[in-house]
Parts: structure tokens; C-alpha cells; sequence
């Protein structure tokens, strides 16, 4: 779609007077609305400040485009304005926009809204072009240099010229403007983004690394593998044209396709604080090149997975350069195949939690009435329930062993995490005669284990029949590697299943032994860490290790998940509640982004907070982790339980103690909203007239 299909002479304003962002966003929306773009004003609106709390879209020289895919626009429009005095929009140069774009989008569109600002990024990267229109006399010749700009860029002549020979008058563009080599069209840096959980670092990291380039110039496309799925693949020809890649992830993404590439790899939370280094290292040609093994481009072996978890590990490039991000470090990646197993996992736990949850709610008496006495829907939800939460350390085993050896370790991961669950051993098969089955289940741990020996039978299997005839090359995958994996993984858990189940009976005892004081100590050093890097590694560990304790005991872990869950919650709500009462110390644009926190609170996606984190370390990062250690605390104390590991108040109805749970809550937010105001006097970062 043209720019020049959207913008109409309607929908332009020049010289506008506005003293705030918010009054500029008011008027153009009116212009939306005037337009037949927009037909719920309020809620467009509301959708443009959500998307200004997460990142502000002002690009930098003067420059906003702020946008909104929404219900509440009925068509794609595009409206813009030149103000008569710059306004604060909280820009990375720190310059007040003085040329603003506003794109609306419906929610049924084809991601319109990104396609138009792509290109008007970039032609705005021209100096020549935002100069034109902001000395425009007319609304027609305003017009008039977006369409010649944009037909300069289509047919790939240069920019600068096109607008001048527009802007000129009467000349013909064949012969005024001049030719210069094609722009291509594909991105010049690839990106990918991924987190264990899916659900916001993913999403933060891609917008972050597209405004970032936007902002440099450079054509970026980037891939999200979030908790709805893979979003904006990669196709082959971009990634054989592009000139580096960045791959921002903390769990396992398919890294063949990448191979003879300059690649860049990092954690997710680099894509959100460190884009521009990433995008220029991309870029420079000095990253390291990727090579994966040959049998691994066709993902038809398990060399795939090895060659992805070998290759490099997650690390951060240090100061003896860019090489140094490519070392092997068996740490990192040990933690990437772990993540990976958990974020498949989630889903089991969350809808097996919530599951059991509903059916206590329809059968109180649950305890002593036989199943066959109970209603249908509480007996489907039963068998729901009883179905995901066994299948949870299956799946965990299984893509932990995925990570490591690809497709080939998805079958001895699920077994041997079965073997685990069930608790197989030697013994069982001796108790059989006595008419008994002694069975020693080995918990998380054993899935665990199940998952690192599976991966690693496959990785090994793979170089050992690589010598084989290519006679039986065919028939690895399908034969020999299912068959010997999985009978190599069953002997090592049956063997080893006494052994893990005793690790495990002992951090059950211990859970199961612990003083009420203990499990709240405990709550609130996982609470504290759930706030302290928001999303980082220590969130992830307090997050992941609360979740796993839901395998091990049921009471202890779901008091400590819940813990953990109200720990997450307590940093996105206390920095809105401080931006909503103590205005003083917040710059307009980071109250209106405080308000977006409320709801991302709420959902428990601790990371809303992080920009404000990032932005003022000094008072938010101490105030947010008293106030969610304080708040796991008195969650534990007071015995509230949580048998989800995701969900935030939207399970409320699942947690036990649900007033309990509230009111740590509300205790942990004040008292991190309270912090943050008394650090905030002495805060070097707080608005002038604080």
C-alpha cells in the first residue's frame, strides 16, 4: 500500500498549535475520525497511548509517527501535521517533534499500519525530506513532496533528487531527477526474538530493534517465536540477501538456516537495551560468521540441535570483541535447553491448575465424593486436568532433548521423562512376582536428568553412525536413531530412577517440612528476585523454580507459586501507582505510560516495568524489589496458594486465600509506590519542577 493512498488533503494539518503530546494525538485523531478512518475516537485514541507506554515512536530530528492497530479504526487511514512549536515526545535525541504522522490501522488489516510506517521511516531518514515538508506553503505542495519522494524511493532513483525536482515545479521527473542505483527492497539485517515464557520480552525486544533501525536507516524484518506461535517468518531469500543477523533469544530457535551468515547472538533483554549495538554490529561485517554442520540444513538429523547448542552460547559480546559472543560456553547453553523444556511445559501446568481449580469450585465436597457422583462438566474438566498435569514432565524431558539433539531427541525425551514420572526401576520388575510394583518417581529432577541424557544419546548416536554405509543413510531417522535412543534412555532411567527419586523425596520432605516462617522467607528472596531484572536471568530462575515446585509438592509449591506470581505482579502496579500520585516526579510521557502498567500488572507480565527501571535506575529498581519481596512475604504468611503458574488476577478464582493474596498485593505495590517517592527526591533524574 502507497503512502500517498492513505494521505489525503484532509488529513493535513499545518502550523497546528498543540502544547503536549496528548493535545497533538487529540487533534489528528479528530482528523482520523473526520476522514472515515476512525469511528470510536476514545478508543483509538486509547490504543495510540498503550502503544506510546511501551517505546515512543518518535524516530528522532523532529520526527513522530505514532500509530494503532485497532477495532476502533474501520479503515486504514493516515493523517500528519507540522506544528508551529515543537512538543516533547520523549525522543531519543531528546529534540521536541515538530513533524508528526499519525496511521490507524483496523484490527483485520494485514499488519497495514507496519507496512506504511516502514517506508515513511525510511524516507524520512532523507534530511531533504522532513526539510521539504516542514517548509511546504501548502497543503498541496506538502503532498506533493511525499509523492515524489516516495516514487523516487519506489523506482529506486535517489530521494534527494525526486523531492527537489518536485519541489521545484513543471520540470519532468525523467529528466530532473537522478538516476542512481536501486534501493532493495529486502532488509539488510534479520532479526529473531524469544523467550522461555512468550509473552512480553519477545514482543519488547522486536519492537525495540525495528524502532532502532528505523531510526538508523536500516531495513530490519524481525521473526517472533512467542507464546502464540512464529509471527513474521523469515523467508529464504531474505535471509541469502541480507547482510547479518541478530538473534536475540533465550530459548532454542532453528539456527541452520542461518549458516555462512554474519550472526549476532544474545539474550532476549539485549534486543531491549542494546539494539543499536546489535543492528551496527550486524552490519560491520566484524561479527562472527555462523557455520552449521551440513546434515544439520535439512533438519533431518540431530546434528541440527547440536550444531544450534554448540555453536555459541547466550552471552552478551564482550570487550575482546565480537568473537568472543560465539565461544561455546556449556553453562549458557545448558540454561537455553532447560528454558526451552520449561516454556513447553507452561501451558501443561497452567490449564491443568486452572482445570483442577473449576472443579473444586463444582464439586466443594470433592475430597469425599467418588468421581462417579460427580457432575459432567466437573468430570470433564477432572480428566482435562489430570491429562495436562501428566503429561507436564513428559514434555519437559522432551523438548529439553529437542534443544539439544533436534526433532530425533522429542521421542527419548518423552519417554525417559515418562520413565521418570512413573518411577520405572529395577525393583518394579522384581516387586511384580509378589503380587505389589515398587515404583520410585523421580520428580522434576528425573525429567530433568531424562532430558540432558536423552539429547546427548542422540547427539552421540549421530557421530558414531555417521561412519556408517550411505547405504542406510535413509533409514537413520526413522530407524535407527528412535529405536537406540529410546532403548539406551529407558536402561539409563530405569537404572538411575532410585537414585534421582531419593534427590527428589528429599526436596519434597523438606518443602513438605518446612515452618510457615521458612516458606515465607523463602518467598520472599524468589519475590525479590522476580523484581530485581525483570525478565532477566534472576526473574527466570525464581520463576522457572516456582513452577517446578508445582511437579514436587502440591501445598509448598503452589504457596511458593504463588509467591512467585504476586512477587512478578507488584513492579508494573507500584510504578503506576507512583506515577499516578506522585506526578511530580514523572515527565508527562511516563505517566501516560504508567497507566498501561495497570493492566500488565495485573496479568502479571512483571517486564512493563523495565523501562522505567532502565530510565531511573536509582528509584525504581531498590523500590520495586522491597515492594515484591515485602509482597511474597505476606502472601506465604498468610497461606495463600496458587496452583497456575501463570495468569495473575484473571486466576484469582483458582488461588487459595484470594483475599490473602489481594491484600499482599495491595501491601507490596504502596510500599514500592512509597519508596519510589522518597527516593525520588534525591533522584538526579527527575524532572525539573520535581
Amino acid at each position: 500500500m502507497k503512502i500517498t493512498e492513505l494521505l489525503r488533503p484532509e488529513g493535513v494539518a499545518l502550523g497546528m498549535q498543540a502544547s503536549t503530546r496528548d493535545d497533538v494525538i487529540d487533534q489528528l485523531t479528530e482528523l482520523q475520525v473526520a476522514g472515515g478512518a476512525v469511528t470510536d475516537a476514545a478508543g483509538y485514541k486509547e490504543a495510540v497511548l498503550e502503544r506510546e507506554s511501551t517505546f515512543s515512536t518518535a524516530v528522532g530530528e523532529g520526527i513522530a509517527i505514532p500509530h494503532a492497530k485497532t477495532a476502533s479504526a474501520a479503515q486504514p487511514g493516515l493523517v500528519a501535521a507540522t506544528l508551529d512549536k515543537g512538543v516533547d515526545w520523549n525522543a531519543p535525541d531528546g529534540k521536541p517533534a515538530d513533524l508528526v504522522f499519525l496511521i490507524a490501522a483496523p484490527a483485520t488489516e494485514a499488519d497495514v499500519h507496519l507496512e506504511v510506517l516502514a517506508k515513511l521511516s525510511t524516507l524520512l531518514m532523507h534530511p531533504s525530506f522532513p526539510a521539504t515538508l516542514r517548509s511546504a506553503g501548502s497543503v498541496e505542495e506538502f503532498l506533493g513532496a511525499v509523492d515524489a519522494a516516495e516514487s523516487a524511493y519506489d523506482e529506486g532513483r535517489s530521494l534527494d533528487a525526486g523531492v527537489a525536482g518536485k519541489a521545484q515545479g513543471g520540470t519532468d521527473e525523467a529528466e530532473t531527477a537522478e538516476q542512481g542505483d536501486a534501493e532493495p527492497s529486502l532488509p539488510q539485517v534479520l532479526a529473531v526474538t524469544a523467550c522461555p515464557t512468550g509473552i512480553a520480552h519477545t514482543y519488547m525486544a522486536a519492537e525495540n530493534l525495528e524502532k532502532v533501525a528505523e531510526r538508523m536507516g536500516v531495513r530490519i524484518k524481525v521473526e517472533t517465536q512467542g507464546s502464540v506461535g512464529t509471527k513474521n517468518a523469515l523467508e529464504p531469500e531474505e535471509i541469502a540477501a541480507c547482510e547479518g543477523v541478530i538473534v536475540a533469544a533465550d530459548k532454542a530457535v532453528e539456527m541452520a538456516r542461518f549458516d555462512g551468515k554474519h550472526l549476532v547472538k544474545v539474550g532476549v533483554a539485549a534486543g531491549i537495551s542494546d539494539a543499536e549495538r546489535l543492528i551496527t554490529q550486524a552490519l560491520s561485517g566484524e561479527a562472527p560468521i555462523y557455520h552449521a554442520a551440513a546434515s544439520s540444513k535439512g533438519c533431518s538429523s540431530p546434528e541440527a540441535g547440536a550444531a544450534d547448542a554448540q555453536g555459541d552460547g547466550l552471552d552478551q559480546p564482550s570487550a575482546e570483541g565480537p568473537a568472543a559472543s560465539m565461544k561455546h560456553h556449556w553453562g549458557a547453553d545448558a540454561y537455553r535447553h532447560l528454558m526451552n523444556g520449561v516454556s513447553h511445559m507452561l501451558p501443561f501446568l497452567v490449564a491443568g491448575g486452572v482445570c483442577l481449580a473449576l472443579v473444586g469450585l463444582m464439586e466443594p465436597a470433592v475430597s469425599t465424593r467418588l468421581p462417579c457422583d460427580w457432575s459432567l462438566p466437573a468430570l470433564v474438566l477432572y480428566v482435562a486436568a489430570s491429562f495436562a498435569k501428566d503429561l507436564a514432565l513428559p514434555v519437559l524431558a522432551g523438548f529439553v532433548a529437542h534443544s539439544i539433539a533436534d526433532r530425533p531427541g522429542l521421542l527419548p525425551g518423552i519417554a525417559g521423562g515418562w520413565i521418570a514420572a512413573q518411577g520405572y526401576c529395577l525393583d518394579t520388575f522384581a516387586s511384580m512376582g509378589a503380587g505389589g510394583m515398587s515404583m520410585a518417581p523421580s520428580g522434576f529432577i528425573g525429567a530433568v536428568v531424562a532430558g540432558f541424557a536423552a539429547g546427548g544419546i542422540v547427539w552421540a548416536l549421530e557421530r558414531v553412525c555417521r561412519h556408517l554405509p550411505d547405504a542406510v543413510e535413509g533409514i537413520k531417522p526413522m530407524l535407527v536413531y528412535p529405536v537406540l535412543s529410546l532403548v539406551a534412555v529407558a536402561a539409563v532411567m530405569i537404572l538411575a530412577n532410585p537414585l534421582l527419586s531419593v534427590a527428589s523425596w528429599w526436596v519434597d520432605t523438606l518443602l513438605g517440612a518446612a515452618s510457615m516462617p521458612a516458606l515465607a522467607l523463602l518467598g520472599a528472596l524468589l519475590g525479590a528476585m522476580m523484581a530485581l531484572d525483570l525478565g532477566g536471568p534472576c526473574n527466570k530462575t525464581a520463576y522457572v523454580l516456582g513452577a517446578l515446585l508445582l511437579t514436587c509438592n502440591v501445598g509448598a509449591g503452589e504457596t511458593i507459586m504463588a509467591s512467585v506470581m504476586v512477587g512478578g505482579m507488584v513492579p508494573p502496579l507500584a510504578v503506576a501507582l507512583s506515577t499516578a500520585l506522585s506526578k511530580r516526579l514523572w515527565d508527562e510521557g511516563e505517566r501516560a505510560a504508567g497507566c498501561g502498567c495497570v493492566l500488565k500488572g495485573l496479568s502479571f507480565v512483571s517486564e512493563a516495568a523495565l523501562p522505567f527501571a532502565m530510565a531511573r535506575p536509582a528509584r525504581v529498581r531498590p523500590a520495586i524489589v522491597a515492594g515484591a519481596a515485602l509482597a511474597a512475604g505476606v502472601s506465604a504468611m498468610l497461606g495463600c496458594t496458587c496452583p497456575a503458574p501463570h495468569g495473575g488476577i484473571w486466576v484469582i478464582y483458582a488461588i487459595g486465600s484470594p483475599l490473602g493474596f489481594v491484600a499482599a498485593l495491595a501491601v507490596g505495590t504502596v510500599a514500592g509506590a512509597v519508596l519510589m517517592a522518597l527516593l525520588g527526591r534525591s533522584d538526579s533524574k527527575a524532572p525539573a519542577d520535581a
